[in-house]
């Protein structure tokens, strides 16, 4: 449902997006990860038509990006960074006002609006102007209208940013929700790696606007140092050494005053069977024996981290 290839876009020497490519699938719910500056929003913004690309093309469900861009817009709804509403307006107005703009009159105008404020849990706010809501609320605002007409491809620029525990519950409950329709696709851009775990189906990691990872969070997991890494929390310190020398074993990593060890695995070594042995050997009073999946956000800096170097 978005094809993009070859993207660039640039400002002046600097190329915000460098050759980009990548295609969203009916059903996804795609992480878009970068840093700060990655070129994250840039490509929401040509992808929305807010921006010209300087090079390279793509297409949302069918209709490319430059040519056919109403048809385009029309199959989106689209939370840009920072959630920006017309702030003299009510809630429930600027509401009404998204629908007429989407076409809607009458009885379904009014039905869309109703559906998005209980959705959103807007409804004590509804008579306030925008102004004066807090950015967690203002957030939701603007997640209210870029669902309202029902769209195949939703585009989320940072869309859980200034929201507490529960608000972040919510819009993720909802995410989840309207990608349970396999015809449609969310797309998040974020610096937030608990997204990925929370909603994601899939993630692309940009920096310095080039494509660096694309794969299931399972795929980037499993690009971690701590794949398959063994972690022991114990009553009280142990010898490491004989854990150093078992086959399969990287590294050890020694926490909270020998009391946590981290046993990192060879690339594509399963040592959890080894370690546990080795401990029941050993004698050793063993509170916690657990295998980490990976860590995303070790994954995320060494591939950012590369490719700023």
């Amino acid at each position: 449902m978005i094809s993009i290839n070859s993207l660039t876009k640039r400002f002046g020497e600097y190329t915000a997006v460098d050759n980009l490519s990548f295609d969203v699938h009916p059903g996804e719910v795609l992480g878009f990860l970068g840093p700060n500056g990655a070129g994250k929003s840039t490509t929401m913004k040509m992808l929305t038509g807010f921006l010209t690309p300087d090079g390279g093309s793509a297409t949302v469900c069918g209709y490319d990006i430059q040519t056919q861009i109403l048809q385009a817009q029309k199959e989106m709804g689209y939370l840009p960074e920072g959630a920006p509403c017309y702030g003299d307006m009510r809630v429930q107005t600027f509401l009404e006002f998204i629908a007429e703009v989407r076409g809607f009159s009458g009885a379904e105008k009014k039905q869309r609006v109703e559906r998005v404020i209980s959705q959103l849990e807007l409804e004590r706010v509804r008579e306030q102007s925008i102004e004066t809501l807090s950015k967690g609320f203002k957030r939701r605002v603007g997640l209210a209208q870029a669902i309202l007409h029902d769209p195949k491809v939703l585009i989320l620029d940072e869309p859980t940013d200034g929201l507490d525990p529960n608000q972040k519950y919510q819009v993720r409950k909802l995410i989840k929700q309207l990608a349970a329709d396999s015809n449609k696709i969310v797309v998040i851009s974020t610096h937030i790696l608990e997204e990925v775990s929370a909603v994601c189906t899939r993630a692309v990691v940009i920096g310095r606007g080039k494509l660096l990872a694309n794969g299931t969070p399972d795929e980037l997991e499993a690009m971690s140092r701590y794949h398959q890494a063994v972690t022991l929390n114990l009553e009280s310190p142990v010898d490491i050494e004989p854990l150093k020398g078992l086959s399969g074993v990287a590294d050890v990593e020694v926490q909270r005053e020998g009391l946590q060890l981290t046993v990192v695995a060879e690339p594509g070594r399963v040592i959890f069977p080894a370690v546990g042995e080795l401990a029941k050997q050993q004698s050793w009073l063993v509170r916690e024996l657990s295998v980490e999946r990976g860590r995303l956000d070790e994954v995320f800096r060494r591939l950012t981290a590369e490719e700023a170097a």
